[in-house]
């Protein structure tokens, strides 16, 4: 039985491990391809990508493409960019927003999925979820000092913070993101996109 990219969709597209403890019935949201350079890695999807099965695909979305300054188009072309969250469902409301990712996913399908993207050049690390899971104790105190030695990380991991409406606060208050981190993030994709 030789596993192929596709028979591992197909896998995570039916999968149901946690289908008891989600709202709604499991729709995992997810981009991979091979050809791949880039590779997102978020937090969950909300419900707006939950319904169209589009990841990224509302104000969240905006934002990041905003920051990396690419068109959805671009953003969307996943012979460049694949999209993997840490939880592939909707995990549900929370008392201040979405309930965190489910355990389940991460290490059930990222190691899968990551051995069929061999030519990736950068991994996007979005909050706090996907910086502990893949930086382990790499990470600073928190999201914001990790964030803010994002040059330690490179070129293999880019951490961000959630470009979520609900940060925005965050962003006012932290001017070096916008000043000396957005700048580099363009800088690197735009390096990456063009020498593909």
């Amino acid at each position: 039985f030789q596993m192929t990219l596709e028979k591992l969709k197909s896998e995570i597209i039916a999968c149901r491990i946690c289908a008891e403890f989600l709202p709604f019935a499991p729709n995992p949201v997810f981009r991979a391809n091979e050809k791949s350079h880039i590779l997102i890695i978020g937090q969950a999807p909300g419900t707006r990508v939950h319904q169209t099965g589009i990841p990224w695909n509302d104000q969240s979305g905006d934002r990041l493409r905003d920051w990396l300054g690419i068109s959805r188009d671009e953003f969307y072309d996943a012979e460049k960019i694949s999209i993997i969250p840490m939880g592939f469902c909707y995990p549900g409301k929370g008392k201040s927003g979405d309930l965190p990712p489910r355990k389940e996913c991460a290490p059930t399908w990222h190691g899968k999925l990551l051995k069929f993207l061999p030519n990736m050049q950068t991994t996007l690390l979005i909050g706090q979820y996907a910086q502990r899971y893949y930086l382990g104790d790499r990470m600073k105190k928190n999201l914001t000092a990790t964030v803010q030695n994002f040059h330690e990380y490179l070129p293999n991991f880019f951490p961000l913070p959630h470009p979520s409406p609900r940060n925005t606060f965050w962003i006012q208050q932290h001017p070096w993101f916008t000043e000396e981190v957005v700048p580099a993030l363009k800088e690197r994709f735009h390096n990456i996109l063009e020498s593909i």
